[in-house]
């Protein structure tokens, strides 16, 4: 998998997102077939998951939890090189 650059993926995660809402809003008006809300509805699940790996990815990068060798666990940075 071919890493993204971070203004990419916030990039991505904002697009993604205000997509999401524009087909929220759709749905909400209820002027849609059911055929065409099946679709919306569809593109929004798909939606949801892209932003939540996009968050995952954001929380992972912020910081990590380290094992001491006492057993301790400390937060660090989040090293993309690790």
């Amino acid at each position: 998998m071919p890493k993204t650059s971070k203004t990419s993926t916030i990039a991505d995660f904002e697009k993604s997102l205000n997509e999401l809402e524009a087909l929220v809003r759709e749905l909400e008006q209820g002027e849609l077939t059911l055929e065409q809300s099946l679709t919306a509805f569809e593109r929004g699940v798909t939606l949801t998951r892209e932003c939540q790996q996009a968050l995952r990815h954001a929380e992972q990068r912020v910081n990590k939890l380290v094992q001491s060798p006492e057993g301790e666990l400390n937060e660090q940075p989040f090293d993309e090189q690790d």
